[in-house]
């Protein structure tokens, strides 16, 4: 994926788990990285982990700022997107009748609309140059539902539906569109789970352990890469077998 050297390339939430190992590999690969999350002391631990790597502090909450943020990164990047990876997204877990209409607003807003609007100005940026990869983060609870979730599961599904709409709208201006779909991944997140909880669900997956962050990182790096040209409106897997489609 040598293809990757100079490229261009947002990444949202980057200060995660998922988020650190994607920019280490993008980075070992020679890509230009603009990074973005809302914690300054983990920008700063990225800048100083990674020569040469550019940070923007932005809060995707702030729906009506997101044109700017778009803006200021394609600045950062001397005026050129090739790539956005919409990593960033909440969890405000709640059984459906206890769940308030604040706790169901603020998780679609954040990880839908907030999604949709990265997708809409980067695709404004990407028309200029004629190409371009977006690449969605879902998650597997989007194709199967789960306990506590319907406001997460419900915004993790409306982003897989989306992304296969855009990628209809601008297959033709040679923007690929996708999404990747994590399982149960080794992150801050997992690690506060039950153990019971924790070996029940590793029960379910027949490789018969959570994912590392890493696994995520490689299906990035192909979706990124000119690897993945023919492919656009897609959602690849990466869950150990626990959701066959």
């Amino acid at each position: 994926m040598n293809d990757l050297k100079n490229k261009n390339i947002i990444v949202t939430g980057a200060t995660g788990g998922i988020g650190n190992s994607v920019i280490k590999k993008l980075y070992d690969l020679g890509a230009n990285i603009l990074a973005s999350g809302t914690k300054d002391e983990k920008l700063e631990e990225l800048k100083k982990n990674f020569k040469n790597i550019k940070t923007l502090k932005f809060d995707i909450s702030q729906s009506d700022k997101i044109e700017t943020f778009i803006e200021n990164a394609f600045k950062e990047l001397n005026g050129n997107l090739d790539c956005i990876i919409n990593n960033a997204g909440i969890t405000q877990d709640n059984l459906a009748i206890r769940m308030n209409l604040d706790e169901w607003k603020k998780v679609i807003d954040i990880n839908l609309t907030s999604t949709f609007l990265m997708c809409k100005f980067a695709v404004k940026k990407m028309l200029k140059n004629k190409k371009g990869k977006i690449i969605n983060i879902t998650s597997v609870v989007g194709h199967t539902g789960n306990l506590g979730q319907s406001n997460y599961t419900a915004s993790k599904a409306g982003i897989i539906a989306m992304s296969k709409s855009l990628a209809i709208e601008y297959a033709k201006k040679n923007i690929n569109i996708n999404c990747i779909s994590p399982g149960f991944i080794k992150t801050a997140m997992t690690d506060k789970i039950d153990e019971k909880y924790k070996e029940s669900i590793i029960s379910k997956i027949p490789s018969a352990r959570l994912g590392d962050p890493d696994d995520v990182a490689n299906a990035v790096l192909f979706l990124a890469s000119n690897q993945s040209d023919y492919i656009n409106g897609e959602t690849l897997h990466v869950n150990g077998g626990m959701y066959m489609a």
